[in-house]
């Protein structure tokens, strides 16, 4: 199954936010809350509640981050 190569961006943005939310708020719930019983439950409800933020933010902040490594590299 391919996706078509117009919808990149968005496919990129969806990947890139899945993995930094579960990464980031496994982290931050380990580090605050230590590792516990109810640490994978209460970890992927803290995914759900952040991933519809963080998606957008990364659509939106991606290509301007695009553009100033571009101007910054050569």
């Amino acid at each position: 199954m391919y996706i078509p190569a117009r919808f990149s961006p968005i496919l990129f943005s969806a990947l890139l936010s899945a993995i930094m939310v579960c990464i980031v708020s496994a982290f931050v719930l380990a580090i605050s809350q230590g590792i516990h019983t109810g640490f994978a439950g209460q970890w992927f409800k803290s995914c759900i509640t952040t991933w519809p933020i963080a998606f957008p933010t990364v659509a939106i902040v991606a290509p301007m981050v695009r553009r100033i490594v571009g101007r910054l590299t050569r």
